[in-house]
């Protein structure tokens, strides 16, 4: 499956000859919600077909309502609505989450941009990993929709978007008020309490969350301190819309960290146990939000305050015997940003058309990211820690012209610049390495051009034809380093924005008014892997790559409550350019299969059975060494009586001691005379309970 540009028009020219005279849906009410066109005058089902809107077949829209019945593990798992993506852990319950999509081992982030009502989730030069996206500050119930984009070519989305981008939504207004208990095993508590109301002067909302856990590990009390609010205003403002939140979310840990293969082989610990038991780590986010939107403007500003310590030990005892590898990693920084943009209907030579202009700013204020050795969370030496000043300014514009009434196109360009200042705060580290030669600045642009042909074959079928250029941004710090802050040696610079390059053609329809399902052949080109890494304060070399896939879904609606759902991607993904260390990309999956049935809540009883398989990933260049698959199963049953709700989830329903991720590297244990290369990883977390009581007023 080669796909290049000019295969992929000769893939569309059947496609376009197929064109007839058929009604175009009707465009008039559009609205832009985050930045993507949504028809107002559709009604939203729990899987919107988006039919006459889409720019590819990979495109996608959630209600709050299909969210909230699945049962979760944990709040990332929100993201597993989007078609082949896996979101496992690998620590504690207060991390970022690990996410798989299209070939990448996205670690926490780096290649698939997040957003919350229009905020960035992903966070640039982060302490642990660039990109790093930490969705534990969301509220599940709060959440009124999530849209998703998979592929480079939209051009509202600029970092972070190689693989694709997701918005949540949270809610305008809840249908009725909530209060909601739930308990479980290993002490798992949690509370959520929701409302909204409206008056002369406009309408609130607001929801509260407490969670407590202690989790299944044999020698770790995971400790889990859990807090989450919202708080939303809505009200007329100038002849617009204006929306006011506030976010606010703290959380502390405990962590089960990854552990070695040969460690469990050889009893010195089981597989829920821990070689470290101090580490873990404590993290917050609180932010101001407001959205003004009036006849196709959309104005939006925030600011947002984060900082985190996490401490990790993932060697041992590899590079000091004595006191041991653990690190402490911190962030503290405030983020400014906002968005402009303006949607308008016109035509050219009598064919309609729509018009989108924007620009987007944000800049990180960041007054440390640092890194340190530590031992049971003291610190005994800097290895650097860094001031980082970083901001971005986006321009891009979009066309989508109506050709006929069964061909459309949309064609797109972006302009993005960045501006990196990066001040070391130490003049040396515990290694004796001159720091101030990593400060400096730099800067870097990057303009991508996107379109889409899109063919409607008959009123319930479309067709898509995409490319699209995308980025992601590298850590600032990698951009201006010099020197390896482990030995001094000279260390050469990354680019600060990686280019990438993607295609696309695919189908969507709908089958006797209740089977709607999609169809994509995609592949996407990545100038460099090079990435800078926060767990090591250096940059780690890669070659330029090349993934390919098909993914496919299938939504059946069974009757008014009762849906099917059966979700597969396939994925090919390969490092470009022969090497005898091999072509594979570790942790690239390249099976996720995932399927279920539920029923929407209502009187009586509901429920919901869901399946997820990720298949093995090499886990080094050569193949050589892989992981085993994994499958997962998750049960929600519950009756509806009045304004009561009674629910019980069965997490891994069959107790698969299947892992959640498995990595490749060295480590030394406590008695060993030499590092060992060996399979880390961190087992699904054992079948649990949770019972839940609701009243809703």
């Amino acid at each position: 499956m080669n796909m290049q540009p000019v295969g992929l028009l000769l893939l569309g020219l059947p496609v376009l000859a197929l064109a007839q005279q058929t009604p175009l849906a009707d465009n008039a009410g559009a609205v832009e919600i985050n930045g993507a066109a949504k028809l107002d005058n559709q009604i939203v089902t729990a899987r919107e077909k988006l039919l006459g809107e889409a720019m590819s077949a990979s495109q996608g829209y959630v209600s709050g309502e299909e969210i909230n019945s699945r049962p979760l593990l944990r709040t990332g798992e929100v993201l597993e609505l989007v078609p082949g993506l896996v979101v496992t852990q690998h620590s504690g319950s207060g991390k970022a989450n690990q996410y798989f999509l299209r070939g990448f081992n996205l670690d926490h982030g780096t290649d698939f941009a997040t957003f919350v009502d229009g905020m960035p989730v992903n966070m640039r030069t982060h302490g642990h990993g660039q990109g790093y996206t930490d969705l534990n500050f969301i509220i599940p119930e709060s959440i009124g929709s999530l849209s998703y984009q998979k592929g480079s070519y939209y051009a509202d989305v600029g970092d972070f978007s190689g693989a694709g981008s997701a918005s949540v939504q949270t809610a305008d207004a809840f249908a009725q008020g909530l209060a909601q208990l739930s308990l479980g095993e290993d002490q798992y508590r949690r509370a959520v309490l929701l409302d909204s109301l409206s008056n002369a002067q406009g309408d609130w909302l607001y929801a509260l969350e407490r969670n407590a856990y202690d989790g299944p590990w044999s020698d770790i009390r995971e400790d889990l301190d859990k807090t989450s609010v919202l708080l939303k205003h809505r009200r007329t403002l100038a002849g617009g819309k204006l929306s006011l939140s506030f976010m606010g979310y703290d959380n502390q840990w405990n962590s089960a960290d990854q552990i070695p293969q040969r460690a469990v082989d050889s009893g010195l610990i089981d597989e829920l146990g821990s070689l470290n038991d101090s580490v873990g780590g404590q993290s917050s986010r609180y932010s101001l939000n407001a959205i003004w939107q009036r006849d196709g403007i959309q104005a939006s500003a925030y600011a947002i305050r984060y900082d985190m310590n996490l401490w990790s030990d993932f060697t041992y005892f590899l590079d000091d015997t004595v006191n041991g590898d653990q690190f402490e990693q911190v962030d503290d920084r405030w983020i400014y940003g906002g968005q402009l943009s303006y949607l308008w209907h016109s035509e050219i030579a009598g064919l309609a058309m729509s018009n989108r202009i924007g620009a987007d700013l944000r800049y990180d204020d960041i007054g440390e990211v640092g890194l340190y050795h530590s031992k049971e969370r003291q610190r005994i030496g800097t290895v650097r820690s860094d001031r980082v000043g970083e901001l971005s300014t986006g321009l891009y514009a979009e066309n989508t012209l109506y050709w006929n009434e069964r061909v459309r196109t949309v064609l797109g360009v972006r302009y993005d610049h960045y501006r990196f200042d990066v001040q070391s705060r130490v003049s040396s580290n515990k290694n004796g390495v001159d720091l101030s030669a990593n400060s400096g600045k730099a800067s870097d642009d990057n303009i991508a051009l996107k379109g889409s042909v899109i063919v409607a074959l008959n009123r319930d079928w479309e067709s898509y034809l995409a490319a699209g250029q995308g980025l992601h941004s590298n850590d600032a710090r990698g951009t201006t380093i010099q020197v390896d802050p482990a030995d001094g040696s000279a260390v050469e610079a990354v680019d600060p924005l990686v280019d990438s390059m993607g295609y696309e053609v695919g189908v969507r329809g709908v089958m006797a008014g209740r089977l709607s399902t999609s169809l994509a052949l995609w592949q996407l080109d990545l100038d460099s892997e090079l990435l800078f890494v926060g767990d090591a304060g250096n940059t780690e070399a890669s070659r330029a790559s090349r993934r390919k896939g098909l993914e496919m879904t299938l939504y059946y609606q069974l009757n008014e409550r009762w849906n099917m759902d059966l979700e597969y991607a396939w994925t090919k993904a390969e490092l470009r350019g022969n090497s005898a260390d091999g072509n594979e990309i570790p942790g690239a999956v390249k099976n996720v299969v995932q399927a279920g049935i539920s029923s929407q809540r209502g009187e009586g009883w509901f429920g919901s059975l869901r399946l997820r398989y990720f298949g093995e990933r090499p886990l080094v260049e050569d193949g050589s060494v892989t992981s085993d698959p994994t499958t997962v199963v998750n049960l929600r049953s519950g009756y509806s009586l009045n304004s009561w709700v009674f629910s019980a989830d069965v997490l891994n329903l069959f107790d698969s001691r299947d892992h959640d991720i498995d990595y490749w590297y060295a480590s030394r244990l406590p008695g060993e005379s030499s590092e060992q290369e060996d399979i880390h990883y961190h087992v699904i977390e054992p079948r649990t309970v949770r019972l839940a009581a609701a009243y809703q007023f």
